[in-house]
């Protein structure tokens, strides 16, 4: 992946917290990190980037590990079901 792929990484206001904010180890570090995703310019994209790449943990494009593979596991569904 090129820089240019990842430009949209530079129009987050998550760039000015710390990483560890991402990563909270309970459900309130997750409400506090949505927070922060929910006004964000380029969340959709943030979101694609963490299920394109299968990231695990943190919370990307205001989503959670769990609501992730939900949404994979949706999307694996409708496309076994248009297949």
């Amino acid at each position: 992946m090129d820089e240019v792929e990842l430009e949209w990484m530079r129009e987050g206001p998550c760039r000015y917290y710390p990483p560890a904010a991402f990563f909270p180890s309970d459900g309130a570090g997750v409400d506090v990190a949505r927070q922060i995703c929910a006004e964000c310019p380029v969340k959709a994209e943030c979101l694609e980037y963490a299920l394109e790449n299968r990231i695990d943990h943190g919370v990307w494009g205001g989503s959670s590990e769990r609501e992730r593979r939900r949404i994979l596991r949706r999307r694996r569904q409708e496309a076994a079901a248009t297949a």
